[in-house]
């Protein structure tokens, strides 16, 4: 689909993409999937016809009154709701959720560096997790999973990971405490107890894994769980006053993703990359990410 190249207006930047990704985000919004996600995108047709939440890339140039950002400048952010990271150029307010790159990162590294640990973040921040947290995450290798790894340890955490055995070097890379084969042994049945179980991938239940909680321990998952149980159990658990079932809603912004740069530039955050495809074969990229089997992120270059 061929677009002209968008204008910036008073407080905003005009972004020469070079790198995005393919993630869950794009891909619920592509299948409106599940189906309430078409209040959102679109009941019959899609609203929003060119997907894309994460970039990196060069400011092309400014609008009025933009004083924290110069043509030039090297930039990353997350424009979910808007979208439109998926071609050549996008628009964004100067003061959203875009920032300058990481020192020595190039844009296919920097790119992946905004939805999963967005994500990740907000659980954590929404459970309290802190230094000497105990907590679980299943499903490591995801965008999110992996991000939730690295920034947990971070901030101090005991974190076990869960994954497959193929992934195990790869985990135990991010700087996780144990990782744990599920593959081998059945994680919900570990001895140890949690703090919080943060289920990455939303392919266990409350229900499994609450014996992994201590008292007042709290379960967050990634998704609304077999036929959509995870709001009512917010409801019903916090009435109970005892285990919980937390979904803190996501949020991001500019302060954010300066965040994610500092950990980023320190060596505390590497967003794990699967494949790279080219923006023409962009269309492969969502067939893979469809297939649940990726590892962290897709990343897709143009130019």
């Amino acid at each position: 689909m061929e677009v002209g190249t968008p204008t910036p207006g008073d407080g905003e930047l005009l972004v020469r993409v070079r790198a995005t990704t393919v993630n869950r985000t794009d891909s619920a919004s592509r299948a409106a999937k599940p189906f309430f996600m078409r209040a959102v995108t679109g009941l019959v047709r899609p609203r929003v016809t060119i997907l894309g939440n994460e970039f990196a890339g060069e400011v092309e140039a400014i609008g009025g009154g933009v004083t924290s950002f110069a043509v030039g400048d090297r930039v990353f952010g997350y424009c979910e709701g808007p979208f439109s990271a998926h071609a050549e150029y996008l628009t964004i307010a100067a003061d959203a959720s875009v920032a300058t790159m990481p020192a020595g990162w190039s844009f296919e590294e920097a790119a992946p560096g905004t939805e999963g640990s967005h994500y990740a973040l907000s659980m954590i921040r929404g459970a309290e997790i802190g230094s000497g947290s105990d907590v679980l995450v299943n499903g490591a290798t995801g965008a999110i999973g992996s991000a939730a790894v690295q920034l947990l340890k971070s901030m101090g955490a005991n974190v076990t990971a869960v994954c497959a055995t193929a992934q195990m070097e790869l985990v135990a890379g991010l700087g996780p405490d144990r990782v744990v084969d599920y593959t081998a042994e059945d994680f919900t049945k570990d001895e140890q107890t949690y703090d919080v179980v943060l289920d990455a991938v939303g392919k266990s239940t409350f229900g499994r894994c609450r014996r992994l909680l201590r008292p007042g321990g709290i379960y967050i998952p990634s998704d609304l769980g077999p036929y959509w149980q995870n709001p009512l159990l917010i409801l019903i658990t916090r009435l109970l006053r005892g285990k919980k079932v937390m979904i803190p809603f996501p949020r991001h912004n500019q302060k954010m993703i300066e965040y994610f740069r500092g950990l980023m530039e320190s060596g505390q955050f590497r967003p794990v990359v699967d494949r790279q495809y080219p923006l023409e074969e962009i269309v492969e990229a969502y067939r893979y990410v469809e297939t649940g089997q990726k590892i962290g992120n897709v990343v897709i270059t143009l130019g």
